[in-house]
């Protein structure tokens, strides 16, 4: 009895060319838990270039910002400076 249940499971048919020559197969099957597994890691990394993208041009505008009060600043004090003389040098 045995031989008769085993011999009523046999393996299924196989496709030889297809297992064989991988390269030629142009229907494979997409595992959908692999799939949604690159997604996601990639909608990570996507977002996390998005947010140092962001602190990027935070950091830059604050550069811009730091440098432009600091050359302001060098600006006025050389005026200054130069109306001192100027009036130091009237005054002789």
């Amino acid at each position: 009895m045995e031989a008769t249940k085993s011999s009523d499971q046999t393996f299924p048919a196989a496709d030889v060319d297809k297992e064989l020559n991988p390269g030629q197969n142009k229907n494979f099957e997409v595992d959908p838990v692999s799939s949604q597994v690159a997604a996601s890691i990639e909608t990570k990394e996507q977002a996390e270039a998005a947010k140092t993208q962001k602190e990027r041009e935070k950091k830059d505008a604050l550069q811009t910002l730091k440098s432009t009060i600091i050359i302001s600043g060098i600006v006025v004090a050389v005026a200054g400076a130069i109306f001192v003389i100027t009036k130091k040098l009237k005054e002789k």
